[in-house]
Parts: structure tokens; C-alpha cells; sequence
């Protein structure tokens, strides 16, 4: 079974021609690639924002319910299954997967452009500027981020370990419609078109920020050329890696990936501006909390520079984060199995989520500190460069800006090596362990995607590519959630038949046990009943004995008696 769920099908021929004809327009007309590209993402973030505000908020609900439901019992599994990572590397490998390389290259680029360039309620470089940038922040990489993810990866795992099917997109939708033909198949393909483009858009920003480090440290040109000189390197780097497979490369290189990130925190906790951040987190923390319901619905309709800036930050977070849930959902539902729903759900929604804001409110906060104070300039400098720009103006900065640039590389080798895995696993009917040759493959079109888009129009490219096809995906996402809670209604009422069977059961043995034990009962009281009366008839009959002897005795006198009264006579 496994061995045949490795051959390629139409899915896989299907969708490495779609991205083949991209690559092939970027490289001959990139320009119109871009401009129409531009055109298709401009409309939909015009009269579509309502929408993915909508949907998102609806799977962190979906996800919040899950949590207090019966349903968060079930486990991602059979019911005796156990967990296969401990949970600091199952916190590694999610971390990596799911945030890496955009932790870097917006940790302080986000906050600095959200305080000093594009406020999104407040002036420009105020200090009400400054907590209004990093609330935006958290709402952009808090648990509607997460919750995206979770819900691919609640449906993967649920229907790939609990119902056994295949480990596919399609495959979670079952319950509401036949997806074992060509329906199914056009799902799996939009499913790794979209995954391919948020990843091609994540390796497009991990090479931009490498080749920006490099060009801010030492000169070396900021250029394209430079950017696909990395990108090659690193493509040779995780495709080595990917032929390990996931218990060797890519879980020594997320280890390896929290190992540094930690570093590289610990020296902003120790030499950034520490107090400042810390009050800034806390802050942050409770206005998140407070006005998350505001955030998660705010559209500006009456307010076209508000709303632009809505289109531009959080439509595109919700279209990357959705973008990018296939491979995201699907590496954590690997990881994953033998966790109950709840235990999933809180360490995905809540761990990770709290982990960015911390990482957020020490490399923002100093940035934003720093910047206010005087220290340095950093809104001038080019997004990809502000994270060094910072570094700069700390201690250690030599040391500590090529230690970001080894986390970027690592970040960026975790995310093709494990993307190679997951679209590996989409094109082959689910298989759990896809054939190196496949995930070459892939490695290469991710590749050639993310170079093709910078080519035609750098990272505007690879936003606009990554929101169209989150659309077509972000339907699949909604059939997903009502599949799965109709499978899970389907799934608990089957628990619930088979322990009121097995109550009958016990019940029916206990009436067993206590029938026979009354029938015991009565065959001992029969039994003593029966020997009493025995008892009882062997009484009397010595008691007749001795009645007899005792008369015989009795009247033994009376006969010697008579014998000497006929003697004398």
C-alpha cells in the first residue's frame, strides 16, 4: 500500500505544469507577470477584505470551540496511540514550520514600519504610535495565524491517523463529497499551487534579508543576481538535507534553529532595551486581549487610507498565513499524531502564539526604542536590512549580524527541506515517507518559483502571487472546517455507541454474574437443604435404633423375670 501511494498521478503531473508555465511566462515577459499579477491582487484585496477578515476569525472560533468541546478528547490517532516527540521538539519543529524565516525578517521591520511609516489608527513616531504598532503586530502573528494552521492540520491529522485515509486534502473532505475523482484531484492541485507560492514567497524573503545582511555588513550588491546566487546554495544545502528524511535533517535543523533563535533572544533580552520591551509586552498582551474582537473585523470602509493600509498588512498576513497552511498543516499533522484535539489545538493556538510575541516585544521594542531615543535611523534602510541596522548599534554586532544570517540560512534550508516533505506527500496519494526523487523535484520547482518572482518584480511579486492563491484555497479551508466537525459528530457518536455497548456489556456480564450467583445460592441452599434432611433421616433412624435397643433392654428384666416365676412354679 505504501509503496504504490508513491507513484506520481495526475495531481503531481497536474501541478508541476501549472507552476512550469508560470516559470516559463516569468522568464520570458516578466514584466507581464507582474503587472497582472498586481491587477488580479489589487481586486481581490478591494472587494474581498471583508471576506478573509470573516473566514479567519471564523477558524480561531472553530478552533476555540474544539478546545471546550467534548470533541477535544478524541486524539489525533488510535486511542492507545502515544505521542512520537517530546514536547520541546514537537515546539521546535512547529516553531520552525510555521513562523521561521518571517520572524527574522519582520521581527523589527514590521514594528519600525507600523511606528515611523505607516501608522495604522495614530501619527507617525508618537509614543501612542509605538503601542498601536506592536498590538497590529500581535494580531498579525497571534492565534489568527495560528488558527489557520491548526485547522489544516486538525483535519489532516484527524482523517489521516483516526480514519486511516490518505494524508491529502482532499481526502478531508470525504464526509461532504466524493473525492476520489477528478474533484478531488483539482482540490490536491489548488491545494500545492497555493502551498508552493507561500513558500516560494518565504524563500523570496529569506534570500532578499541574506543578500540585504550581506550588502549592509560588507557591500555586496543588492541585487537579484546575488539573491539567486543564494538561493541555488541553499537549494543544493535542504535538498541534501531532504534525502535524511524528517528524523534526521529536518528535526536536527529545527533543534539547531531553536538553539540559535534562543541565542540571538537572550542577546536582545541582555543588551537591547530590556525594561522598555518588557513593559511594552505586557502592555501590548492586554490591549491584544481586550480589543482582539475590534481587530479581527476591522475593515475601515469610510477611511480609504486606513483601509489601503488594511489590503496592504493584514489582507496579505491572512493570504500568506492561508497561503501557506497546506505545507504548514501539513508537516504539524505529521508531527503530531497521538495527541487528544485539545492538546493539539492549545499547544498549536497558544505556545507559539506567545513565543512571537515575546520575540516580537524584545526585537521590535529595542528597534522602536532605539529609534525614538536617537540611537540609530533605522525607517530609511530597506526592509530586508533593518534587523541589522539594529545589530549595528549593539554590542557584539559583527558577531551577532552573522549569527542572523546563519539563523536566516537555517530557517530557510528547515522550510525547503520540509516543504519538499509536504509537497512530496500531497503528490503522492499521502504516502508518509515520499521517494527522494519526488521531493527533488519539488525542491527545485520552489526554487525556481521564488527566482522567477523576484526576477518580475522582486518581493511586491511574491506578495501578489502568494494572495491570489490563497483565494481559490481559503474556500477549500471552509468545506475543511464543516467537514470536520461533521466527521467529529459522526466520530463521537460512534464513541458513545460503542461505550453504551460495552456498558451493555458489563451490564449483561454483572446480570450474568449475579444470575449465576443466585443460582449458586440456591444450589447450595438445595444442597444443604438436602443434606439437613439427610442429617435429619440418619437421626432418626439412630434414633429409632436406640429407641429399639432401649426397649429391648427395658424389657430384657421383664423376661428374666418371668423365666424364674415358671422355674419355681
Amino acid at each position: 500500500m505504501e509503496e504504490s501511494s508513491k507513484k506520481v498521478g495526475p495531481v503531481f503531473y497536474w501541478s508541476v505544469g501549472i507552476l512550469a508555465i508560470i516559470i516559463l511566462i516569468g522568464i520570458i515577459s516578466p514584466t507581464f507577470l507582474e503587472s497582472t499579477t498586481a491587477t488580479i491582487q489589487g481586486a481581490i484585496s478591494s472587494t474581498l477584505g471583508w471576506y478573509y477578515l470573516i473566514i479567519v476569525t471564523l477558524f480561531v472560533l472553530v478552533c476555540l470551540y474544539l478546545i471546550v468541546s467534548p470533541y477535544g478528547k478524541i486524539k489525533l490517532g488510535k486511542p492507545d496511540e502515544k505521542p512520537e516527540y517530546n514536547y520541546l521538539t514537537w515546539f521546535a519543529l512547529l516553531f520552525s514550520a510555521g513562523m521561521g524565516t518571517g520572524l527574522l525578517f519582520w521581527g523589527t521591520a514590521e514594528p519600525i514600519s507600523h511606528f515611523a511609516l505607516s501608522s495604522p489608527t495614530v501619527e507617525e513616531g508618537t509614543n501612542q504610535a509605538a503601542l498601536e504598532s506592536m498590538r497590529f503586530v500581535f494580531f498579525h502573528w497571534g492565534i489568527h495565524a495560528w488558527g489557520i494552521y491548526a485547522m489544516v492540520a486538525i483535519s489532516l491529522a484527524f482523517f489521516k491517523f483516526r480514519r486511516e485515509a490518505p494524508g491529502m486534502i482532499s481526502a478531508t473532505l470525504s464526509p461532504i463529497m466524493n473525492t476520489k475523482g477528478r474533484t478531488g484531484k483539482v482540490i490536491d492541485v489548488i491545494a500545492i499551487v497555493a502551498t508552493v507560492s507561500g513558500i516560494a514567497t518565504t524563500l523570496g524573503f529569506g534570500a532578499a534579508q541574506m543578500n540585504g545582511g550581506l550588502s549592509y555588513l560588507w557591500g555586496v550588491p543588492n541585487t537579484f543576481w546575488v539573491q539567486l546566487i543564494i538561493i541555488l546554495i541553499i537549494t543544493v544545502i535542504f535538498l541534501i538535507s531532504a534525502s535524511t528524511g524528517i528524523n534526521k535533517g529536518i528535526r536536527i535543523l529545527s533543534n539547531s534553529n531553536m538553539i540559535l533563535a534562543l541565542v540571538l533572544l537572550l542577546f536582545f533580552m541582555v543588551f537591547g532595551s530590556t525594561i522598555y520591551s518588557l513593559n511594552l509586552f505586557t502592555d501590548t498582551l492586554g490591549r491584544y486581549i481586550q480589543r482582539l474582537p475590534e481587530m479581527s473585523f476591522r475593515i475601515s470602509p469610510l477611511n480609504e487610507e486606513n483601509r489601503t493600509w488594511i489590503n496592504d498588512w493584514t489582507i496579505f498576513y491572512w493570504a500568506w498565513w492561508m497561503a501557506w497552511s497546506p505545507y504548514v498543516g501539513t508537516f504539524i499533522a505529521r508531527v503530531s499524531r497521538g495527541r487528544t484535539i485539545r492538546e493539539f489545538t492549545i499547544g498549536v493556538l497558544l505556545v507559539p502564539s506567545l513565543v512571537g510575541f515575546i520575540w516580537f516585544a524584545f526585537l521590535g521594542g529595542t528597534a522602536i526604542d532605539f529609534e525614538m531615543s536617537g540611537v540609530t535611523n533605522l525607517a530609511p534602510l530597506a526592509t530586508e536590512q533593518m534587523l541589522f541596522g539594529v545589530l549595528e548599534a549593539m554590542p557584539l554586532s559583527l558577531i551577532t549580524s552573522v549569527l542572523a544570517i546563519v539563523l536566516i540560512a537555517f530557517f530557510f534550508i528547515t522550510s525547503g527541506d520540509s516543504a519538499t516533505f509536504v509537497l512530496g506527500m500531497q503528490s503522492t496519494n499521502g504516502t508518509l515517507n515520499p521517494s527522494t526523487k519526488i521531493k527533488f523535484t519539488w525542491g527545485i520547482m520552489l526554487s525556481a518559483i521564488a527566482i522567477v518572482l523576484l526576477y518580475s518584480g522582486g518581493l511586491q511579486a511574491l506578495q501578489n502571487t502568494m494572495i491570489i492563491a490563497a483565494l481559490p484555497f481559503s474556500i477549500i479551508m471552509i468545506l475543511m472546517a464543516y467537514s470536520l466537525i461533521k466527521a467529529l459528530s459522526q466520530e463521537k457518536e460512534e464513541i458513545e455507541q460503542s461505550r453504551t455497548k460495552r456498558r451493555q456489556r458489563k451490564e449483561y456480564r454483572i446480570q450474568k454474574q449475579q444470575i449465576n450467583k443466585e443460582k449458586r445460592k440456591e444450589k447450595r441452599e438445595v444442597n444443604e437443604q438436602k443434606k439437613e434432611e439427610k442429617r435429619n433421616v440418619t437421626e432418626r433412624k439412630k434414633q429409632e435404633k436406640r429407641n429399639v435397643k432401649k426397649a429391648i433392654l427395658e424389657n430384657e428384666p421383664d423376661e428374666q423375670s418371668n423365666s424364674s416365676t415358671r422355674k419355681d412354679d
